[in-house]
């Protein structure tokens, strides 16, 4: 059964204020054919979210048109790599210190991505570290980045349990800079239990003068004074991968144009999905929802070509028509679907962009 039609089972079978999340339910099992657990259930109330990238919403905007095209929906153009599911995973660390015994003049964070979002049948293609820096205008800053190789015993030398990854100058200027790192490799590693132990981030102003430090702010942003001034530094991981169950053949999307006159003849008929209507407007970003249609109607002897029957649908509704008592007439389904894409947050938060195939009913047939 497609997505679609589970949807549709869905709307019928279950109230937008209930919070049932029977595994068994037309629900879960709706949930699960998407390739997700349960219902996302974002932590954050709707004001205290994060802001989507608008990177990510450029990509979202992008996606009608690369389907229009007919292009890969299995492949992240914009990165170059096959995927079907872009997440930028949230930053979960904390403040290490602001001057260490090891660094005086250095500020440094703890930086934690939690990489257990993806499920164990998506096949990691990227992940990118992004740091973006925003400082007061032409000042030069020292930036290292260090792996956590392991978590340090009390008392023990922080620096023996890390190793370099990154050490470059970032001239800012009053534009944001930013840095990339492809940390894919890294990433994999971390899916692995007990192998994510961070990253540690650690800035430099080259003046080094005490005086032009900066501070911390709780929640671990950055800011040149300590009671005004914009966060300077922003870490995101932006990680890509494939659903492998979720990319199949690709299918052509062209526009649908239904007709309104009533027929009893199998053909697609209009459906509109308000994700409103199913009390999902608290996790799905855009879109507030989208034309899905569906098939309904009959198969009657003869069929016609409009009713893009099978030699096995011919046979069965000619067999029909001369025993209506023991075989029924074929099933109007869908035979041609497309796709759609969807920005949400999931249950930690994260922004994800995701593609799916089979949402859009085209065009219907007896079978």
């Amino acid at each position: 059964m497609s997505p679609l039609l589970l949807l549709t089972a869905c709307l019928l079978a279950v109230r937008a204020d209930s919070h049932v999340e029977d595994s068994a339910s037309p629900e879960g099992f709706f949930f699960r054919s998407l390739g997700l657990s349960g219902r996302p259930r974002p932590a954050g109330g709707r004001h205290a979210r994060r802001r989507v990238p608008s990177a990510l919403w450029r990509m979202f905007q992008r996606s009608e048109e690369v389907q229009a095209q007919q292009r890969d929906p299995c492949t992240v153009f914009e990165y170059g790599v096959r995927g079907n599911i872009v997440r930028y995973v949230q930053d979960q660390g904390r403040l290490v210190s602001e001057w260490s015994s090891g660094c005086p003049a250095c500020l440094e964070r703890h930086l934690f991505f939690n990489v257990s979002v993806l499920q164990p049948v998506e096949q990691l293609s990227l992940a990118q570290l992004e740091l973006r820096f925003h400082w007061k205008p032409l000042a030069s800053l020292s930036v290292s980045l260090y792996r956590v190789v392991r978590p340090t015993l009390s008392g023990a030398n922080p620096r023996a349990n890390r190793r370099l990854l990154l050490s470059q100058s970032v001239w800012l200027q009053p534009e944001t800079a930013s840095i990339t790192v492809d940390l894919s490799a890294l990433a994999e590693d971390w899916r692995r239990p007990g192998r994510n132990h961070g990253l540690v981030l650690e800035l430099l102003p080259h003046s080094a003068d005490p005086e032009e430090l900066l501070y911390f702010r709780p929640g671990g942003a950055f800011l040149l004074e300590p009671a005004f001034g914009p966060p300077p530094v922003q870490a995101a991981l932006v990680v890509v991968s494939l659903h492998p169950h979720q990319c199949r053949s690709r299918q052509r999307r062209s526009a649908v144009h239904l007709p309104v006159t009533p027929s009893s003849i199998c053909r697609a008929r209009r459906l509109y999905i308000d994700f409103k209507d199913v009390g999902w407007q608290d996790w799905i970003i855009a879109p507030p929802g989208y034309m899905a249609n569906y098939c309904h109607g009959e198969c009657p002897f003869p069929l016609t070509e409009v009713l893009n029957g099978t030699n096995h649908a011919i046979l069965q509704t000619l067999v029909h028509s001369l025993d209506p008592q023991d075989t029924p007439q074929p099933c109007c389904v869908p035979i041609s679907l497309s796709p759609i894409s969807m920005l949400y947050y999931d249950n930690n938060d994260n922004v994800v962009l995701r593609h799916y195939q089979d949402m859009v009913v085209n065009e219907c047939g007896c079978r």
